[in-house]
């Protein structure tokens, strides 16, 4: 299927943006670009348009008041529900919370609160990305399915067994898949009709004891943020 590069282009450089600890120059994001320094010229001028990149004093390229606009946008119901929750958990269990989205073949880490006063939380940033097949949450995510459902779909993602016994227990449970030393939780979170979602937490492994009032509060916090989805 035919698609446009300019389009693809201009959304590489918003995620190079993102993505950057630092503010790049046009210089730097044309290399990462792999394109002359021309055309990301013109690429960052239209975004900077549309307010969705602007400069700093120097001239380096940040993200812009726009996406803050449009990231508002997505999931805005699970998001306002989720808020609290995740300020609430990150806080009281001293761990990173997020909630994530299947989107396509990927796992997305929509929102995250990591807690305050604390050195040791793992970072765990919005617009994370990995495949559906790494990580507790796409573990969580698949298990509010069962695999006929899952199958019926026409995904491109394979039900994974994991799905099953998570299904089961209802909480989910990755260690060192994704960060070597590091956990995840998740539980799936029920709002029908919309993306499928999961919410879940994320630390240091030799951090934890006992796993079962990290998992007791995941799953209250996720009755929760349902109950508020469903009005």
């Amino acid at each position: 299927m035919p698609t446009s590069q300019t389009l693809s282009r201009g959304i590489r450089v918003l995620e190079i943006v993102a993505n950057s600890p630092v503010h790049l120059s046009i210089a730097e994001i044309a290399e990462k670009l792999e394109v002359h320094r021309s055309i990301a010229y013109r690429i960052i001028r239209t975004l900077e348009q549309h307010h969705l990149l602007n400069r700093d004093e120097a001239g380096h390229i940040r993200s812009a008041s726009g996406l803050a606009v449009l990231a508002r946008s997505v999931e805005h119901d699970l998001q306002a529900a989720a808020t609290v929750e995740l300020t609430t958990l990150a806080n009281e269990l001293s761990m990173t919370a997020f909630v994530a989205v299947w989107e396509y073949d990927l796992c997305t880490t929509l929102q995250s609160v990591s807690p305050l006063n604390s050195q040791r939380a793992i970072v765990h940033r919005p617009g994370s990305v990995h495949g559906m097949d790494v990580g507790a949450a796409g573990i969580a995510i698949q298990s509010h399915y069962s695999k006929e459902q899952w199958e019926a779909m026409d995904t491109t993602v394979a039900y994974r067994d994991a799905a099953v016994q998570a299904r089961s227990n209802g909480y989910a449970t990755s260690e060192n898949k994704v960060i070597k030393g590091v956990t995840s939780l998740a539980v799936p979170i029920e709002q029908p009709g919309q993306t499928p979602a999961a919410l879940a937490v994320v630390f240091a492994t030799s951090t934890v004891d006992s796993r079962e009032p990290v998992i007791e509060a995941l799953k209250l916090a996720a009755r929760r943020i349902s109950r508020k989805l469903a009005g």
